[in-house]
């Protein structure tokens, strides 16, 4: 008896994101999420999707204001990231409130977001890519590294003071800060609602800075929608639970 024909194509292919119904945005700083996948979070939201935040550090070292407290900074950025989500179409705001510029246990955080996933059953969770050529901010590679390990760790039986929470593997990961997106999403309609919610994280943002994204997204925007049929994109890479672990060929997904 001869087997059933493999679809090798079906393997290859990164999971559909929008068909997802309820997403985690992890972000390593309030505005992380914003900057980083913007336009997808808005289309996400205006298709139905239930949208979590879930912000790892309080960004207390962050601040235009440098006469204001680390505390202050931290009680501002809370509430700018509550702000910003809920503007992009956000429902639910998780914080861990990891101090800012601390983070290197990589397995700790594996765990804290594993317990968030399992609490929250989320279809795809998203998170900056951590192997990102030459980024250099360890918040946001141990944040990554975390997330991808979480996004397996949280479907097994145990996990630590994840007590009283039942597994759950979610469908799909996605990396924004990528330069290898395999998946483009059309924000063309979204854009002005991207900088919108960026001009909210008001602590950080200054013209000149808010200009510059302008410049930069635009024309990232225009180059990853060519040949799509729309005006501006904004990418991901995007993969299933099978491409994340012993997979040799995650790279050309």
């Amino acid at each position: 008896m001869e087997n059933a024909p493999f679809d090798v194509a079906a393997l290859l292919a990164p999971p559909d994101i929008l068909q997802c119904r309820r997403v985690l945005c992890i972000q390593p700083h309030p505005d992380d999420n914003e900057i980083g996948m913007g336009g997808v979070i808005a289309t996400l939201a205006q298709n139905g999707c239930e949208v979590h935040y879930l912000t790892v550090t309080d960004g207390s070292q962050g601040n235009k204001d440098r006469t204001a407290s680390a505390q202050e900074t931290a009680r501002i950025r809370h509430k700018e990231a509550i702000a910003a989500g809920t503007c992009l179409g956000a429902q639910e705001f998780h914080f861990l409130g990891h101090e800012d510029g601390t983070l290197s246990d990589v397995l700790a955080l594996s765990a804290e977001i594993a317990c968030v996933i399992r609490q929250v059953r989320p279809d795809a969770v998203f998170a900056p890519d951590p192997w990102l050529e030459y980024e250099s901010h360890w918040d946001h590679i141990v944040t990554g590294r975390a997330a991808a390990n979480a996004f397996l760790m949280s479907g097994r039986k145990n996990v630590p003071g994840a007590e009283g929470t039942q597994p759950h593997s979610a469908a799909a990961i996605g990396y924004y800060f990528t330069a290898h997106p395999n998946t483009v999403i059309d924000v063309s309609t979204v854009f002005e609602k991207k900088f919108e919610a960026i001009a909210l994280h008001d602590s950080q943002m200054d013209a000149q800075t808010l200009a510059m994204y302008r410049v930069y997204f635009t024309m990232k925007g225009q180059e990853l929608a060519q040949g799509r049929g729309f005006a501006l994109g904004e990418g991901l890479k995007v993969l299933s639970p099978l491409h994340v672990h012993c997979f040799a060929d995650a790279g050309r997904i």
